[in-house]
């Protein structure tokens, strides 16, 4: 059902008592108003239930309140007395016709059953927490493994200088060759469907950096 939303015109509102009890709405606070600074109250006897818990929002300008109904029917006025109360005025901003009414409640019904379609489809793994686990240590591994070739090679160029260039493929080999090996679960992954990228971008990615690291470096060193 479509809420009601009731909105006071009172500045700086202090100590708001708002209830409803036996349909009947009972209002009071302090605050600035029509009659400048004062004490404010009234009563409203809905037309229809409503249910008697409501939620009330505070502003600098006004108290917004909102209620709910114990059914989804419209009504054709707010409160059981035929005569609207001389302090009660339509909100223009919410008012909507039943026509608009019935729309909008189709269309949070139809939002709410594609909600739960969707939740449906999407049925939670039960192993995430462990893939994530995997993917992460995978990940740590590779970083600290590059990061150590990394800094050997940048502190060998600057003890040695040009001088580095000669060993230094031999001395970080066998890192390097460990990194690459491991590269392979690049392609296991996708695979297993761990990660969302292709499996044939992946295949290319460490085949050509396993070329050119075991073929082409591997069999310059062997001469």
């Amino acid at each position: 059902a479509l809420p009601i939303y009731l909105r006071v015109g009172l500045s700086d509102a202090q100590h708001p008592d708002i209830s409803i009890i036996d349909n009947v709405l009972h209002f009071k606070a302090q605050g600035h108003g029509a009659k400048g600074e004062n004490t404010y109250e009234f009563n409203l006897e809905f037309l229809e239930p409503v249910k008697p818990k409501l939620a009330y929002k505070l502003t600098e300008r006004q108290i917004t309140i909102t209620v709910k109904k114990d059914d989804s029917v419209w009504w054709s006025r707010l409160t059981k007395q035929e005569k609207r109360p001389v302090f009660l005025a339509p909100d223009f901003d919410r008012w909507l016709e039943e026509s608009d009414a019935e729309m909008e409640l189709k269309a949070k019904e139809e939002e709410r059953i594609n909600k739960v379609r969707v939740e449906s489809r999407l049925r939670k793994d039960p192993f995430a927490n462990l893939k994530k686990g995997y993917l992460f240590m995978y990940n740590l591994v590779q970083f600290l493994g590059f990061s150590w070739i990394f800094v050997n090679m940048t502190v060998r160029l600057l003890i040695f200088g040009k001088d580095s260039f000669y060993d230094t493929f031999n001395t970080m080999a066998d890192m390097m060759y460990f990194c690459q090996i491991l590269a392979v679960l690049e392609i296991i992954n996708p695979l297993l469907g761990f990660v969302k990228t292709g499996v044939l971008p992946a295949v290319i990615q460490v085949c050509g950096r396993n070329l050119i690291l075991f073929v082409i470096f591997g069999r310059s060193e062997e001469h």
